[in-house]
């Protein structure tokens, strides 16, 4: 299993893992990350072993990382050949992030099938590269044919991490456990696994604001920026720096505020929760924004891009929350969208390539 960077490659790897061990109990796992990355804390916290290549992301600009890359390419390739033939697996499965790219390649070269997981409604440079000897790849949006082979195309969804279903816990539970006030609307700030430095400067920001319309806030603001927002804490702003418990988290919330990365909007697909989006500027081929812009064309939800948050924020946000039968009918269509039985889905045909490709 390869993929990492953020939570958007990881946790849907965990998630495929988890159900092959219910499909294949005696089955072992290796996992292949990034030295540094995320993926080597949360992997083993998972239960899983994992490997880390000396790999990093391509710099877009003249730097000692873009001259050093090169060289840290050839050197992961080099590491995974090593990983591969000692391992010799039935199955290398990427989701993306850097190390897949010299994995799934080098598994590709040997002769070992692989299987590409797409989460986003635009796919990837690494992925569409490695599409071509890819034996399925699974794909959460329709129409992805105009960018792999259609041969090979799985209608999956995105595998949601254990514990987030359609039937969420009590609200009480949630509110009980996060201290939230059980006579004020609750809204879920999420800014993805490693936060995000636009999204909490405005939620700082507008907190007068929040307090006027009689809102109290669950506030997810990532590890990296816990310090500078903790000051916020208070009976109406619970502030973490990480939700491990997300079910009791999304049950709490009445509306949620979030990046548009792949896993969240479909866990808040799953979930059915009115959500305003705003997608990171910051990433490969704006597909955050291409993610929340086939939320909104569904009309289960509302996006605001960074730049328009200052003007349009307050006038979008009412329009939700002062609409009940606007809120009903977003509720309603992500559902509509949601792919519950994703990870299963994805069992079936890893276990298709498998009998096909046996060792």
């Amino acid at each position: 299993m390869s993929g990492g960077g953020t939570g958007g490659h990881i946790y849907p790897a965990i998630a495929i893992a988890q159900g092959l061990e219910k499909a294949y109990p005696n089955a072992s796992f290796l996992f292949v990350g990034a030295k540094g990355k995320m993926e080597m804390k949360k992997v083993p916290e998972a239960g899983y072993a994992i490997k880390g290549l000396w790999i990093s992301g391509l710099s877009r600009k003249v730097s000692v990382a873009l001259l050093v890359f090169p060289f840290k390419l050839l050197w992961s390739f080099w590491q995974s050949f090593f990983i591969l033939l000692r391992v010799r697996p039935d199955l290398v499965i990427g989701t993306g992030g850097y190390a897949s790219a010299p994995l799934l390649k080098m598994a590709q070269w040997l002769g070992f099938p692989t299987l590409i997981q797409e989460q986003n409604s635009y796919a990837g440079v690494t992925n569409k590269w490695l599409s071509k000897k890819a034996k399925a790849i699974c794909v959460a949006y329709p129409n992805m044919e105009k960018y792999f082979p259609e041969n090979t195309l799985v209608y999956s969804g995105n595998p949601i991490r254990a514990g987030i279903q359609y039937e969420l816990p009590p609200k009480e539970k949630g509110l009980m456990e996060f201290k939230l006030q059980p006579n004020l609307p609750v809204l879920f700030v999420l800014g993805g696994s490693l936060g995000a430095k636009r999204i909490n400067a405005f939620i700082a920001s507008q907190l007068p604001y929040f307090d006027r319309q009689g809102i109290q806030l669950l506030w997810q603001c990532g590890a990296l920026y816990y310090d500078e927002y903790n000051r916020f804490q208070s009976d109406k702003v619970q502030l973490f720096d990480f939700i491990s418990n997300m079910p009791l988290a999304y049950t709490a919330a009445d509306y949620v505020i979030s990046r548009a990365g792949a896993g969240a909007v479909s866990e808040l697909m799953l979930v059915g929760k009115p959500a305003l989006l705003i997608p990171s500027p910051n990433v490969a081929e704006d597909h955050q924004t291409k993610n929340a812009a086939a939320v909104v064309a569904m009309g289960a939800g509302k996006m605001i891009k960074e730049a328009d948050l200052e003007n349009n924020f307050q006038g979008v946000f009412e329009s939700v929350t002062k609409d009940l039968a606007l809120q009903s009918s977003m509720r309603e269509a992500m559902r509509k969208m949601a792919k519950p039985n994703a990870s299963d889905t994805i069992v079936k045909a890893i276990s298709k390539i498998i009998e096909k490709h046996p060792k």
